[in-house]
């Protein structure tokens, strides 16, 4: 036998030395951030959206106490020599017979009727979009997202023309039917279906018997209460501030909302020269303002409540 050849040892390899690291490939330093986006530039940001909100409201609730002299007389964001607010009131609650008490109320019925129904149908269309299956509902759908691109003002006279056909126009429901509808409700509805209503729940309540609609109303609703509450603020104030559609739908001053009957005075100051008018018209909106804060005030607990209403334990 030939003894086994050793062979030698093989030397032991020696560990890779990693290339030193070229210039090019070291990470630059983060550039430091703009003027626009630092913490100053963003609180200047802030004060001067502040000061864009608040400087028309500050100038009318200085004007609203002012004498008709102190306002023309005195600059628009100083105090007058006495307050008038008080007079202010009684008068613009008594002139033209208390017709603004009136324009007020129908205001109030334009509004909180339309925007209560509108968030109603709003939350159960955007609930129906979210959890049922039926024939052409990404089709429908499209068509929604259609009408919240169309702006409002664009569709006054096409609604002027149907309320015509129908013998709504100078009536009530002229201006009241077209704020039920609300295309930007159903789709915020949708979203907010989908993402606060889970589908297992739903799906627990069919096994246990209970149809589509009770569903909705026991299950879909509860947990939908902050979209319901948004809904019905944005189409409040919508409604609120509408002013093209009463204009072409009404001509009876009984049936004018707060906005117009405003227009009104301020035309009849402008045109007429009747100074009067005018500080009706400031102290008017001044009041108008109110019940927009109280709605906003009254309904943002239940808005942030809303938010763990119908949770699942």
């Amino acid at each position: 036998m030939t003894p086994a050849v050793r062979h030698p040892a093989e030397p032991a390899a020696t560990p890779a030395t990693t290339p030193p690291t070229s210039p090019a490939r070291r990470r630059r330093a983060p550039k430091p951030p703009s003027a626009l986006l630092s913490r100053a530039g963003v609180t200047a940001v802030l004060a001067l959206a502040t000061v864009y909100t608040l400087a028309p409201l500050t100038w009318l609730l200085l004007s609203s106490t002012k004498s008709r002299a102190d306002l023309f007389g005195t600059n628009g964001f100083a105090l007058g020599e006495e307050m008038h607010l008080a007079e202010n009131l009684r008068h613009l609650f008594s002139a033209d017979g208390g017709v603004y008490l009136r324009w007020l109320a129908n205001t109030v019925a334009y509004a909180g009727g339309g925007a209560l129904l509108a968030a109603l149908f709003g939350v159960a269309a955007g609930y129906a979009f979210d959890k049922l299956a039926f024939p052409g509902k990404e089709r429908l759908f499209a068509l929604v997202l259609l009408g919240v691109m169309v702006p409002g003002t664009a569709l006054a006279i096409p609604l002027y023309l149907l309320a015509a056909e129908a013998g709504l126009v100078n009536t009530f429901w002229g201006v009241f039917l077209p704020g039920l509808v609300f295309p930007f409700g159903v789709y915020l509805a949708r979203v907010f279906s989908a993402a606060y209503v889970p589908d297992e729940v739903l799906e627990a309540a069919r096994m246990d018997g209970a149809g589509e609609f009770r569903a909705f109303c026991r299950i879909g609703l509860p947990m939908l209460a902050p979209g319901f509450v948004t809904i019905f603020l944005f189409q409040f104030t919508q409604i609120w501030n509408s002013f093209f559609l009463p204009l072409v739908m009404l001509s009876d001053q009984d049936l004018y909302p707060v906005n117009l009957g405003l227009y009104v005075w301020y035309s009849s100051a402008l045109a007429q020269g009747h100074p009067e008018d005018y500080l009706l018209a400031v102290v008017g909106s001044l009041v108008a303002v109110a019940p927009l804060i109280a709605v906003f005030l009254m309904l943002q607990r239940f808005w942030k409540s809303g938010m763990t209403a119908g949770a699942v334990k």
